[in-house]
């Protein structure tokens, strides 16, 4: 169990590593000596709950992965590949909107390897690998905001699955979480919407935030866009949208609803979640844990649209337990080679929120064909307790970018 958390934790870092190109993008844009750009403005004065904010830590640059003012991992490194069924590709640019209308805020899941049960403020390559797989992308159409946080580690969460002494448990990661989403909203988002994103242990951080922060105050609840949030449940009563762990922000069930949760942890549709998976009920054990497809938040199946790194390192996967065709080139080599640090799968993988053995999860069908030049199957896969945890958010970023179009849409023009 050790071994596969670390693949967890590693995997996540760069989905199970990042070609060359990215690599090298996260490195150098992420970490030493970053350099700003145009500093953040705002539109309009803080709420009155915010006001005169000022952070010890996160007024501070240096304790961000990404902000709009910063030359950092979230700026570069994410050209994609669209890689057709038939071989076909095509290449599809990238670039950030610094003039995009609404605001991102991002939790990363459990990624530091620090020694300690409990991370510095320090970011290694792991977390800037990590926000280039889960939240850079958004930035075509959000200005992303994402805190350096005092996390539990890989080191102290594999201690505790390992039966080891678990060290000191502390309220640092929420605390350190809150106060950067508090300097944020007093110094930062001049009235703008924001939608949360977290995986993980980021997603439980901000589940907490919005019960504790948001989902009780009617004009910070009127700033939220969205919550996206993977890996984790959001407890409701069973059958209901509402209720569990929040009482007046819902699951969402229209790709025009603004104010909503999208929440999901998969699993393959060959491999559902055992008695003993980690995902897919609240660990309260009170309701059930909420799904929503990002592709098909109404419910019913869909499509994925998937943004995987091209060249996933397999000494990483296939040493440390992760299985599921890692190993191999994204296109027979006869065809072709991805030079792209991304590759995006059409027609690859659909999934689609089910309920089954009391559980609710996003369950995920790969369709490869082996008749065909492009691989059959996407890596990632752990112990069966896991699903495919690793893969929750590169899944479905695709979608992730189009449903934050339409609800910043939607909020924009309830704000006008």
């Amino acid at each position: 169990m050790a071994i596969a958390v670390a693949a967890v934790a590693l995997a996540l870092a760069g989905a199970a590593g990042s070609s060359d190109d990215s690599a090298s993008d996260a490195g150098d844009d992420g970490g030493g000596d970053r350099t700003t750009t145009e500093a953040t403005t705002t539109t309009a004065a803080p709420l009155a709950r915010y006001a005169g904010h000022r952070s010890e830590v996160y007024s501070d640059p240096a304790n961000w992965i990404c902000r709009p003012e910063l030359d950092d991992v979230c700026d570069t490194g994410l050209d994609a590949t669209v890689l057709d069924a038939d071989g076909t590709m095509a290449d599809e640019p990238w670039e950030p909107d610094p003039d995009a209308p609404v605001d991102c805020f991002y939790v990363y899941p459990t990624i530091s390897a620090d020694d300690g049960d409990y991370s510095d403020l320090v970011a290694g390559d792991e977390e800037r690998f990590v926000a280039l797989n889960q939240v850079a992308r958004l930035g075509s159409g959000c200005r992303v905001f994402a805190p350096v946080y005092r996390q539990r580690t890989l080191a102290g969460l594999t201690r505790s699955f390992g039966g080891g002494a678990p060290g000191t448990a502390t309220d640092q990661p929420y605390q350190d979480v809150l106060d950067a989403w508090r300097q944020y909203m007093a110094n930062d988002n001049g009235g703008r919407g924001v939608v949360l994103i977290g995986h993980s242990q980021g997603a439980g951080l901000l589940t907490r935030l919005l019960a504790e922060e948001i989902d009780p105050d009617e004009d910070v609840r009127d700033q939220l866009v969205a919550a996206y949030l993977a890996g984790a449940a959001v407890a409701v009563p069973e059958g209901q949208d509402v209720g569990g762990a929040l009482q007046h922000v819902p699951l969402c069930r229209e790709p025009e609803q603004a104010g909503c949760v999208v929440t999901w942890a998969s699993f393959r549709s060959t491999s559902p979640p055992p008695e003993n998976a980690l995902f897919g009920k609240p660990r309260s054990g009170v309701g059930e844990a909420g799904c929503t497809n990002p592709a098909a938040v109404a419910g019913g199946p869909a499509e994925l649209h998937p943004y995987f790194p091209s060249s996933p390192d397999a000494s990483i996967l296939s040493t440390m337990g992760a299985t599921g065709g890692s190993d191999q080139p994204w296109v027979d080599p006869a065809v072709g080679t991805v030079t792209t640090p991304f590759v995006t799968t059409p027609g690859l993988v659909t999934a689609e929120c089910v309920r089954r053995d009391g559980r609710s999860y996003l369950e995920v069908t790969v369709h490869g064909d082996p008749s065909d030049p492009r691989r059959d199957d996407i890596g990632g896969d752990l112990t069966p307790q896991w699903g495919l945890h690793l893969q929750d958010v590169n899944l479905v970023m695709g979608d992730l970018v189009e449903l934050l179009s339409s609800q910043s849409s939607a909020w924009r023009e309830a704000h006008d």
